[in-house]
């Protein structure tokens, strides 16, 4: 993955945020929307492309564009700061593979010793009963 390659293929939009905020909201473009193109990206390597797509399927649109937003700050630049670093952690992630998990055997010394507690509390209980004359 080559990061100034991928920054150089995002394109980055202004728009006017929705929701409370007066006259600033009405007259200011304070929103920040990315847009990433994955199948025709030559940041992401050919291994890489089907790991993001796999991974990021649900977030993707029909023509494998990402597409995030952010309005959290007022400011135009922080929301870009804001976009751009999630947009790595999200590639980054779909980049992580996880280890494949191979099954133990339980060792026959942990099986015994679980059966002797078992057995010597199922000895205990019985202790505890009234004899039977």
């Amino acid at each position: 993955m080559d990061k100034e390659q991928i920054l150089s293929e995002v394109t980055f939009k202004a728009v006017r945020s929705s929701g409370a905020g007066g006259q600033n909201v009405n007259k200011v473009s304070s929103k920040v929307v990315l847009n990433f193109d994955v199948e025709n990206s030559k940041g992401l390597f050919e291994d890489e492309k089907p790991l993001v797509l796999s991974k990021l399927s649900t977030r993707l649109t029909k023509e494998n564009i990402l597409i995030l937003n952010c309005d959290e700050d007022r400011s135009q630049f922080k929301n870009k700061a804001i976009v751009t670093k999630r947009f790595f952690d999200l590639i980054t992630q779909s980049l992580h593979i996880e280890k494949i998990r191979k099954a133990t055997k339980i060792p026959k010394s942990v099986i015994r010793k679980r059966l002797k507690d078992k057995k010597s509390i199922s000895e205990t209980k019985k202790n505890r009963k009234r004899p039977d004359f």
